[in-house]
């Protein structure tokens, strides 16, 4: 098996975060580990966002936020466990994660609550036709 590669964390970048982050079911895997008091498997993110994410699919989830910086993957037996490099990030870039995570949070709040600032509202060119 190859060993897993973990950035330094003088080599993450802002850049690398977002972009790991830009999707819609590794921000929710990322939330989810960063608000955890233990490291998680990665057999519990088969079903994110009540969507069922095939095993390789959440592989490359995975690999994507590792390499980004955001997780230390660790092999125990047959699991995988995945816990937040929160702490060190904040050194580098203080509030970043905190503030990606709170708007994260605000975002999946609106849309439970059927919150109307957070849907774009309809550009008025295109209803009338132009």
């Amino acid at each position: 098996m190859r060993p897993l590669l973990h950035p330094s964390v003088d080599d993450i970048t802002v850049e690398g975060i977002l972009h790991a982050l830009s999707d819609p079911v590794r921000v929710a895997i990322f939330a989810d580990i960063v608000g955890s008091t233990c490291s998680q498997i990665c057999s519990h993110f088969l079903t994110v966002r009540d969507r069922p994410i095939p095993k390789s699919t959440l592989s490359q989830h995975f690999k994507a936020l590792r390499e980004a910086g955001l997780i230390l993957s660790e092999r125990r037996g047959v699991e995988m466990h995945n816990s937040s490099r929160c702490a060190e990030i904040e050194v580098r870039f203080p509030g970043l994660i905190s503030t990606i995570v709170k708007a994260h949070a605000m975002q999946l709040a609106g849309r439970h609550h059927g919150d109307k600032r957070t849907r774009k509202a309809p550009d008025p060119r295109i209803a009338r036709g132009r």
